[in-house]
């Protein structure tokens, strides 16, 4: 018997990286609940907690989309192609072994581990990059921008080998700092904004747009979010704050892009669309949000106190509003027509299981939606609320409670479709008496 399992679909990648969200976000939701009642939990939970969420969750679930987005060449190499157990095993049993590093204070654990992680992602992007050349329907043009979020996934694992490792003790801080902000604004960010742009016109049912506003926001943007990470690295406020306008800028002409498609669309809701349009609300809001914490910063002392809480409602309003936003909905369109595919390989005859496997996803969407954003929104309250009213106000606990329980509510009706989506197979949809070909059929 095989010790690891020979077929690791992209979608394993994709289910498997929101589990490992799921089980960082108790860890997140401990962890702001030790900060709020005066009982902070070790450093290291909060390692934990944010290399599950990057390397685990998004990083593993944005690769396994490419995956999924771009297919092999051909279906004679699909079987060879499309199943991934080394690279699999490889990125999700490297990222335990960081977190057991972790745990026991043991560095060198965490960097080799590091370096099975790094070789699980050359080997995704390598598979990606060569079936991109001959089968991605983007432009030359474009490829440049998946290329440049690829490299900052690597690179910014590269610096954290550095970090983890102390080669440069002295630059201890600002190579942190290039770590974090590579990947989550030039890997995470830049990826999930490409594929928000090129997904929401195919869920509306619309020709993409592409105009001088699309080409001069993909330029702004990483532009923006490039001098944004030296601005931190030169710990430059006005840089910062210039670099906030540019992004701002790009995110506006973006928005407006999609406004353009989404005006000339029939305007049919669904979970995908309206989780998708959620996500680029966020991104502009948070934007300004950064920009106002940089001009905030500008005075000695800030104008307005900025704390621990302030920087955990910042950053997880940007990271649940934007990213996780986006997550569910790139999920919710292409999860269905995945399973569909994938269980019934004649086009003509999976049309009544796709229908199906939609109705799941979309119900309780408006709940699942609302309850994660005012959530996310409650972060940002339970943090403005620290300026007027002590923590141990009865006000501050009605909100972290009121927050976690929205929070919950979202990614738990999420995560129950999700797994009745996976286990509802073509049979089930029989009702009554029915011959083997129209059982066929309505598979």
């Amino acid at each position: 018997m095989p010790m690891f399992p020979r077929t690791i679909p992209p979608l394993t990648f994709c289910v498997t990286g929101f589990s490992w969200l799921m089980l960082a976000s108790i860890l997140g939701m401990a962890t702001l609940v030790g900060v709020v009642f005066g009982t902070p939990l070790p450093s290291w939970v909060r390692a934990l907690h944010v290399h599950a969420v990057l390397v685990g969750g998004v990083a593993q679930i944005i690769l396994g989309g490419f995956l999924l987005l771009i297919p092999p060449p051909s279906s004679a190499n699909r079987t060879e192609a499309d199943f991934h157990p080394l690279t699999f095993l490889g990125l999700n049993g490297g990222l335990m072994g960081m977190l057991v590093g972790f745990w026991l204070h043991r560095y060198v654990v965490v960097a080799v581990a590091g370096f099975v992680v790094i070789a699980a992602f050359l080997s995704v992007i390598y598979t990606v990059w060569m079936r991109a050349r001959g089968a991605w329907k983007f432009s030359s043009k474009e490829a440049w921008y998946y290329a440049l979020s690829l490299f900052c996934l690597v690179g910014g694992s590269a610096i954290g080998e550095i970090v983890v490792l102390g080669f440069i003790p002295e630059s201890y801080g600002y190579l942190r700092l290039a770590h974090i902000h590579l990947v989550v604004l030039g890997f995470a960010s830049l990826a999930i904004i490409g594929m928000v742009h090129h997904l929401l016109p195919t869920v509306w049912n619309r020709p993409r747009l592409v105009s001088k506003l699309t080409q001069i926001s993909t330029i702004l943007i990483p532009t923006g979010m490039a001098v944004l990470v030296g601005g931190f690295l030169n710990s430059s406020v006005p840089i910062e704050l210039a670099a906030g306008a540019i992004v701002f800028m790009g995110g506006i002409l973006w928005t407006a892009s999609l406004f353009r498609t989404w005006l000339s669309s029939p305007h049919t809701g669904s979970a995908a669309s309206d989780h998708l349009l959620v996500s680029t609300f966020f991104l502009l809001f948070t934007i300004i949000l950064g920009i106002l914490v940089g001009a905030n910063s500008l005075s000695s002392p800030p104008m307005l106190p900025y704390g621990k809480l302030h920087l955990v409602a910042y950053t997880h309003m940007a990271f649940v509003g934007f990213i996780v936003n986006a997550i569910m909905g790139a999920f919710s369109y292409l999860i269905p027509i995945t399973l569909a595919a994938d269980r019934i390989p004649v086009t003509k005859k999976r049309g009544p299981y796709l229908d199906q496997l939609n109705a799941i996803m979309n119900r309780w969407g408006t709940v699942q939606i609302a309850s994660l954003s005012l959530g996310t929104m409650g972060l940002g309250l339970l943090a403005a609320l620290t300026w007027n009213v002590p923590l141990t106000s009865i006000y501050i606990r009605v909100a972290t409670w009121t927050s976690l329980g929205l929070l919950m509510t979202g990614s738990v009706l999420f995560s129950v479709k999700l797994t009745s989506m996976i286990a509802k197979k073509p049979e089930t949809l029989r009702t009554g008496q029915t011959s083997t070909d129209e059982l066929k059929l309505t598979a």
